[in-house]
């Protein structure tokens, strides 16, 4: 029996590296949640991040600064706020990951 699955071509030790160390990034939940919210909307202000996560200022500061040093997210500082948003040549990559979640998750 032919397999149809997966026929795309193989990730280059390069493209294997750097598909690797982005899942890490997104291997701690708080991220994964950061990145969710950030992603269910056009822009999302810090403020409004550390209550929606019931985590301390700090440590949301910690895990923004880990998704945006990955290039998955980006940064606008306005005022005192900064304001975060998918980074645009990440979109697609974003929205498939968090696309395939629900049917991951174990319940």
């Amino acid at each position: 029996m032919e397999s149809t699955c997966c026929t795309g071509e193989a990730l280059s030790p390069d493209s294997a590296q750097e598909l690797a160390e982005t899942f890490k990034v997104l291997g701690d939940p708080v991220r994964l949640r950061l990145l969710s919210l950030i992603a269910s909307a056009p822009e999302m202000c810090a403020c409004d991040l550390t209550d929606s996560l019931d985590r301390s200022q700090a440590t949301v500061s910690h895990h923004l600064s880990v998704l945006t040093n990955a290039g998955l997210i980006t940064r606008e500082q306005r005022g005192k706020w900064a304001w975060f948003s998918v980074a645009p040549d990440r979109a697609e990559f974003v929205r498939s990951v968090l696309a395939e979640l629900p049917a991951l998750a174990v319940s």
